[in-house]
């Protein structure tokens, strides 16, 4: 399970927002890595046919062992400082036997994260990802990549507390053609092993994180829907195993 950032308008903004200095007054160029590496997206982002474009930000997930399905539980860890939701569009892969990476459709997906973590620190985005994450309840598979509108809903003891409005996804709102961010996760030969299922995130345009006031706790429903997609993708928080709020043991063997 891999994905993409920095793809859309809204997530460069919020990454922004998140590791600049408030105080600093604008500047032409610009002022962070997250904000210089969108910017490089803008300029090599959709390339011709047969050519490559410049590559987006990537990141590893993790395995098929910290992935969920819907009604599925999103771990929140004893040693996350939050949770946080991600709607995202989620391409679904498989590698057939001659290493021909095959798109099988494409699904809704919640990229659970801890951008409380990452804030501290941009170098801090990789361990941020590395949380369960969701995916489904469809595949569909003729879906169109061109414009999709998502939206996200939060409860908390049946009370609505988070509202994203209308989220735009898809390669008209993307600094990225589908085909690049393709092209740029199945050019390593690791990626296309034979056999192999891959699970591709996307980026989203907006997050909570950067209005809110609260943060997540187990009991949160987390609900994701698509005009596109006839079902919604609905997972509830839960705590993580207490032990992780500790230092692990390593034994020798």
């Amino acid at each position: 399970m891999t994905g993409t950032g920095l793809t859309h308008t809204g997530s460069m903004q919020s990454r922004d927002q998140m590791h600049s200095d408030e105080e600093n007054t604008p500047q032409e160029e610009p002022a962070t890595d997250s904000a210089r590496m969108f910017a490089m997206g803008l300029e090599g982002r959709k390339p011709e046919a047969g050519k490559r474009g410049t590559s987006p930000e990537w990141f590893y997930k993790g395995n098929g062992a910290n992935l969920r399905g819907h009604r599925q539980s999103l771990d929140l860890p004893a040693f996350a400082l939050d949770g946080g939701e991600e709607p995202e569009i989620v391409g679904c892969y498989v590698i057939d036997e001659q290493g021909i990476p095959r798109r099988l459709g494409f699904s809704l997906g919640n990229e659970w994260s801890d951008h409380a973590n990452e804030k501290i620190n941009y170098l801090y985005l990789a361990p941020s990802k590395i949380r369960s994450c969701s995916v489904g309840p469809e595949l569909v598979l003729d879906c169109d990549f061109q414009e999709i509108t998502l939206e996200c809903h939060v409860e908390r003891d049946g009370e609505s507390i988070y509202e994203s409005g209308s989220l735009k996804s898809g390669e008209q709102f993307m600094c990225h053609s589908l085909a690049n961010c393709e092209d740029h996760h199945f050019k390593y030969p690791l990626h296309r092993q034979p056999g192999d299922v891959h699970f591709h995130f996307f980026g989203t345009s907006k997050l909570s994180y950067s209005s809110r006031q609260w943060r997540y706790q187990p009991g949160d429903t987390i609900t994701i829907s698509a005009a596109d997609f006839s079902r919604p993708l609905v997972n509830t928080v839960t705590a993580g195993d207490p032990r992780e709020g500790h230092p692990i043991k390593v034994i020798p063997a």
